[in-house]
């Protein structure tokens, strides 16, 4: 599905998103990896940041496009699950462990507003990024099954049985007590948007791989 431009602009010209792409909320976007055609449709997101949830290097043509819009990428290796359907290990491939501490780091950094807008993506955005955005919905104090049912909604048929037991398992607790800078605050008089904002200047980065582009 692509949207057509205005104000001027060619009558034919198509934006293309992403694919899998949504928005989580305000400020917050999830995807697959973006390829050039789905460039001009990212730079009316007007992107601050990307979370790459990938190992491999981030592809060159993404990383020109990054440095023309000045938007970071922070970049958490995660590795890629092959596994089949439901969960089920193929006999060759041990299973791999999706890492806690690596998905609090790239959470701390998706909750900090000054990296916002933020763009979350993997490879499909199905999985690694599933994971990531579960994860923010337990923060949200949303419960499980409605995190599971979101996380099926764009996995798909290739929904992972490890990945939903790791999102039950997700200590949510403990991630809010190494969270205490960062308070939530409602802004506007009637208003139900709530937004998440710093108190103090703590750097929660350290551990995600920033790159300067």
């Amino acid at each position: 599905m692509g949207l057509l431009l205005e104000n001027g602009l060619a009558q034919d010209a198509v934006l293309v998103p992403p694919s899998n792409f949504s928005m989580v909320e305000e400020n917050i976007f999830r995807s697959g990896l973006p390829t050039p055609t789905n460039f001009p449709f990212l730079e009316t997101l007007n992107l601050r940041s990307i979370i790459y949830l990938c190992p491999e290097p981030y592809p060159e043509e993404n990383c020109k496009f990054l440095q023309s819009q000045n938007i970071r990428l922070f970049q958490f290796g995660i590795e890629g699950k092959q596994d089949d359907i439901l969960g089920n290990m193929k006999e060759h491939d041990p299973p791999v462990a999706m890492s806690t501490d690596t998905i609090s780091e790239a959470l701390k950094v998706l909750i900090d507003v000054r990296n916002h807008p933020v763009l979350i993506h993997c490879k499909r955005g199905k999985h690694r990024t599933g994971c990531l955005v579960g994860c923010l919905r337990k923060l949200q104090n949303w419960c499980l099954s409605s995190v599971v049912e979101e996380y099926q909604r764009y996995a798909g048929a290739k929904s992972r049985l490890n990945d939903m037991k790791f999102l039950e398992a997700y200590d949510i607790l403990s991630m809010r007590q190494s969270l205490y800078s960062i308070i939530y605050r409602y802004h506007g008089y009637g208003s139900n948007k709530r937004r998440l904002l710093y108190r103090g200047e703590e750097n929660v980065h350290n551990k995600a791989r920033l790159t300067s582009i």
